[in-house]
């Protein structure tokens, strides 16, 4: 399993919930049909940032960008960059997100890396905040993902109704609504508290 380079105790819940999201959300509501195999195999990397600032994320992004291309997928097919702290109103990450895919073109990964976007305040262009819709990309903290574009031409070669994914998701949601999002949101932060009570009592133990 790729986890986070140092993590502290705050970190290990931030971890934790994040997995649980992408478990029983990104996986458990099969919102990408791509994750579980990713998942199974510990592909994915976790990466708590506590970057004081908008300039010091945008240089943790370029040095995750640089450890994804430098790795090969058996490693890490994918980084999830986590910032708990920083950018929690929508419209500000927004913004900075394409700060985020200009640093990624500056660093010349056009074509062979991409960013996708997820938050906890995710609002697609037209919706209402409460429209259900907005949980396909909503996520316990600002995430910045990073994917390899290889590996999604092959994905979607090998899924013959990609194009079909976000009505389907968007169906999903509805059958679940308002409140079986919520209960999940729930579960997953409650996931995250466990983590920290499980690592103190380990602490505890060893002292």
């Amino acid at each position: 399993m790729d986890t986070s380079r140092i993590f502290d105790r705050s970190d290990i819940r931030v971890i934790a919930e994040t997995r649980a999201w992408v478990e029983r959300a990104v996986i458990g509501l099969n919102l990408c049909p791509f994750a579980k195999a990713v998942a199974v195999k510990g592909q994915i990397r976790y990466v708590v940032s506590a970057a004081p600032h908008e300039e010091g994320l945008l240089d943790e992004l370029a040095l995750e960008l640089h450890h994804l291309a430098r790795v090969p997928p058996e490693e890490t097919e994918t980084t999830l960059l986590i910032h708990p702290g920083l950018l929690l109103v929508f419209a500000d990450y927004n913004d900075f997100f394409y700060r985020a895919e200009a640093r990624l073109k500056s660093l010349g990964y056009e074509g062979v890396l991409q960013l996708a976007s997820f938050h906890p305040l995710y609002q697609f262009a037209g919706t209402a905040s409460s429209d259900v819709s907005n949980a396909t990309n909503r996520s316990p903290y600002p995430i910045l993902h990073l994917l390899r574009e290889a590996s999604l031409d092959r994905a979607v070669a090998v899924f013959p109704d990609a194009a079909q994914i976000f009505g389907v998701n968007i169906e999903t949601l509805n059958r679940l609504g308002p409140d079986g999002w919520a209960a999940l949101q729930r579960s997953c932060a409650d996931e995250g508290r466990a983590a920290v009570r499980s690592d103190e009592g380990g602490a505890d133990r060893e002292s």
